[in-house]
């Protein structure tokens, strides 16, 4: 098999204790959970271990504590001997950032600041426009981009996440949220859930996170991938350090191409994908795109001992 697409996890993947096995069993591991402690005004490691939970779901907690946890889990692969080598990396939503800084685009510790700084601004923006989020399932992508036109006399409301086939998550004010669940139901979605978020991520709403955080992403050194990078926004690559810039602040207010960034990387022939940070969203997602598509999760030691074990192709 070739090499994998490496593919990192975005908010809503966290739980408390994730990653502890391999702070205790990898000491590259540790060394990434300890240089997100120097780098943050507080103790990152002692909430992801010890919670509680309701701190671990706070926005600009779980965004630098995923993205450390993902990339400790790399590290601690490559400790044991993976060779770290892939075809391309993408993440979702806050997960590109994380992908970034595996392509050597970002410095750990600059992504670390930058994530925790935009959970901070999402959150603000919350507060100044309120809103919320809705999972639609079981009804087609077509379907429910029609929805959002209708539900939009009652407010800004729009697509999101386009997820997988059968799930859009929708973002905008209440109102019209309100009213895309009932045509939702109307159409024969399967469920519709309001997601527990603090604000309409993804959205218009969220122009005052995307106008601060254009400040700290122009400050930060931005470099040339070294493996390619999909970013969410255009479902293409993105490489010029000036676009990466654009596309991650264009992420906050566009919608996730998920789905399509999928299907763009399986057209292209891609033999395997490796989810690597906690929990396994991205393949239950991936089994809903490509139900045969080779996808391994790998979230803790022994899964990154087996992939360190798994052969690969000689250079």
């Amino acid at each position: 098999m070739g090499d994998p697409v490496v593919l990192f996890p975005g908010q809503g993947a966290q739980f408390v204790g994730m990653g502890r096995d391999i702070y205790e069993k990898s000491s590259a591991g540790r060394g990434v959970f300890d240089r997100a402690d120097e780098v943050l005004p507080f103790s990152l490691t002692k909430i992801i271990f010890e919670g509680p939970e309701e701190k671990m779901t706070e926005t600009d907690i779980s965004q630098p504590a995923i993205l450390a946890t993902s990339i400790a889990v790399a590290e601690a692969a490559r400790e044991a001997g993976w060779p770290g080598r892939a075809r391309a990396a993408a993440g979702l939503s806050l997960g590109e950032y994380t992908a970034l800084v595996f392509a050597g685009a970002l410095s750990f510790e600059d992504a670390v600041m930058l994530v925790y700084k935009r959970g901070m601004y999402m959150r603000e923006a919350g507060r100044e426009n309120p809103g919320g989020m809705l999972s639609v399932i079981g009804l087609d992508e077509k379907t429910v981009l029609g929805i959002v036109e209708e539900a939009s006399s009652e407010g800004v409301v729009c697509a999101a996440n386009l997820n997988c086939p059968g799930q859009v998550v929708l973002s905008g004010k209440m109102p019209a949220l309100e009213k895309a669940k009932k045509l939702a139901a109307d159409r024969d979605a399967l469920k519709t859930i309001f997601l527990k978020v603090a604000g309409a991520f993804h959205s218009p709403l969220m122009k005052p996170a995307a106008d601060r955080l254009a400040a700290d992403l122009e400050e930060t050194d931005v470099s040339t991938p070294s493996v390619p990078v999909i970013a969410n926004v255009t479902a293409d690559y993105v490489s010029d350090p000036g676009e990466i810039r654009r596309r991650l602040l264009e992420q906050l207010t566009s919608s996730v191409l998920w789905k399509k960034s999928m299907e763009r990387l399986l057209a292209e022939g891609v033999s395997g994908f490796v989810e690597m940070g906690p929990g396994r969203v991205l393949t239950g997602l991936m089994r809903r795109i490509r139900r045969k598509a080779a996808i391994s999760a790998v979230g803790d030691m022994d899964a990154a001992r087996g992939l360190a074990e798994e052969p690969t192709d000689p250079r």
